[in-house]
């Protein structure tokens, strides 16, 4: 099973690319019914994690919108596990 500190340190697409692994792998079928449990859990987590990075760039296009012209002017308060990618 994955950790989670190190699971939030992930960007969106290489927590994507993990999800996608352990989907393919659970529907292959071939993994025994302890691991198989494991996995959904990181799956879960991960889905989580990637749910919670959408939700953090829908406010962020929203406040843009938001401002208009004035995009420039006011700094975004980054939320404490942004890691301020793709700014």
């Amino acid at each position: 099973m994955s950790d989670s500190k190190q699971d939030q340190a992930l960007s969106f697409e290489q927590a994507m690319e993990k999800l996608e692994g352990i989907v393919g792998r659970l529907e292959s079928g071939d993994v025994p019914l302890e691991t198989a449990i494991e996995l959904f859990q990181e799956g879960m987590e991960l889905s989580r994690l990637c749910g919670g990075k959408l939700e953090q760039v829908e406010r962020r296009i929203e406040t843009l919108l938001e401002r208009g012209a004035g995009l420039a002017t006011e700094p975004f308060d980054a939320l404490p596990d942004d890691r301020g990618e793709a700014r």
